[in-house]
């Protein structure tokens, strides 16, 4: 790729050795979603997820704390638990009877007599934990290296954009209705780097889907000037300044009204007027690199790779925990019609990303390049704005910031050598209370 210029090779979505050091330079290195607070409420409760395609257990501890553990059972190698979700008391491998407790520590063995002295010391064979856990605002996010930067500082000047959803009011925030699960045959970046920055297509892609859900209304004119791309350590936000346009795309009128007057004034009172104008407007985001929302309409998802042409898709509605439980059902059903797998939205963005990436089969084909420039000289040093600014909705700025975040990664040997691209100028700061962005500073 030459970002400079604004290309990507066609290879970044297809090429198995390409994929192979993403499980290594990636998702072996970085923060990743694991889970939300409010799915592991209680002792014992866990839920079953992957990091790059390494199954894990996530598991909420007697002291209220949090442990992340390979799902892998170290005598034989089986996959230890099989159930999404649940209550445990312990783990116990459906092979040979080996048991962990809820920390992934080995307690005893079937049979455990056939064993002599010294053959094995328990302490030293439970399944393996992730090297740090940490949360932000209800997220839980893990990681398997011990040198990585904190969580804070990964996520950098985007968790101010992250308060939007996150901590609108006083009760945080909850994953609701389950969890919905399938599977695109396209390579897990078509999708991250969409929800990144990719505006472009809804007006064309989405057309009558949009129509279908607003009662004929059309997408926005295009708004090159009051509309931004921000990133952030490559993550990614792309947003208006209406204020309602993905509101409306639910079409749930007891949602609009909730939100245009209960929680639109809210964010407004907590985290300054700026974001409550950027809350609800058409809007998408990715935190880099595998998790992406949309905070109007309440989807939130993580993209699994499950090979360089395969990715499993998980998604789920987020919303307020203080939120009435009408307005809860409401947006769990929206998000059902919209994207969910058979929503007027997903149909279309799943076809064009399966085609995006099948394409590339062909020898020829991917020799060609991938055009990245749009919008390329809009830079915007904004005074209000934390993140790398580029003025326009409709561009290519977040997409190549999402790349450049993954080139550094691909080619460091260590976190040392990842560029600092001043993604971190809120660092130490409450973002909550930064109501002006930058102009609080």
């Amino acid at each position: 790729m030459n970002l400079e210029e604004g290309w990507v090779s066609r290879d970044v979505f297809f090429d198995p050795a390409i994929y192979e050091a993403e499980m290594r330079q990636i998702f072996a290195r970085v923060w990743l979603f694991v889970a939300h607070e409010s799915q592991v409420p209680k002792p014992g409760d866990f839920v079953t997820t992957y990091m790059g395609e390494d199954g894990v257990i996530v598991a909420r501890q007697k002291d209220m704390s949090v442990n992340v553990f390979l799902n892998s059972c170290p005598h034989r190698g089986n996959k230890v638990c099989h159930a999404d979700g649940g209550n445990a008391r312990r783990f116990v491998c459906n092979y040979h009877g080996w048991a962990f407790d809820t920390a992934g520590k080995l307690m005893g063995m079937n049979e455990e007599r056939c064993y002599d002295p010294g053959d094995i010391d328990k302490s030293e064979w439970g399944m393996k934990s992730v090297a740090k856990v940490a949360t932000f605002k209800g997220l839980i996010f893990a990681t398997f290296d011990p040198t990585a930067p904190s969580l804070e500082d990964y996520l950098g000047d985007y968790r101010w954009y992250l308060d939007c959803m996150l901590d609108s009011d006083d009760g945080g925030s909850e994953l609701i209705g389950g969890t919905m699960k399938f599977v695109i045959p396209m390579n897990w970046k078509m999708a991250a780097e969409n929800f990144i920055g990719d505006a472009y297509h809804a007006a064309w892609s989405h057309d009558s889907g949009a129509k279908a859900m607003t009662g004929g209304m059309a997408f926005p004119e295009l708004d090159l000037h009051n509309t931004f791309h921000a990133s952030a350590n490559g993550h990614g936000h792309e947003f208006g300044m209406d204020g309602f346009g993905d509101i409306m795309l639910l079409g749930r009128p007891k949602v609009t009204e909730y939100f245009m007057q209960v929680l639109k004034p809210r964010i407004e009172a907590r985290l300054g007027k700026l974001r409550s104008t950027i809350f609800g407007s058409i809007a998408s985001a990715t935190v880099f690199p595998n998790v992406s929302y949309l905070p109007g309409i309440s989807t939130f998802r993580t993209w699994l790779p499950k090979g360089p042409d395969k990715t499993e898709v998980r998604t789920w509605t987020i919303v307020n925990r203080n939120m009435p439980d009408e307005i809860k059902d409401e947006l769990t059903k929206g998000v059902m019609q919209t994207f969910g797998p058979s929503g007027t939205f997903e149909m279309d963005d799943g076809e064009n990303w399966e085609n995006s990436c099948s394409t590339n089969k062909g020898f020829v084909t991917r020799q060609g390049r991938l055009h990245y420039r749009c919008g390329i000289s809009r830079k915007d040093d904004h005074p209000e704005l934390p993140g790398i600014i580029y003025r326009g909705q409709f561009g290519d700025s977040n997409q190549r910031a999402f790349h450049r975040r993954w080139l550094d990664l691909m080619t460091a040997e260590s976190w040392n050598d990842v560029p600092d691209r001043q993604g971190n100028r809120l660092k130490g700061r409450e973002t909550r209370d930064l109501h002006n962005g930058l102009r609080s500073l």
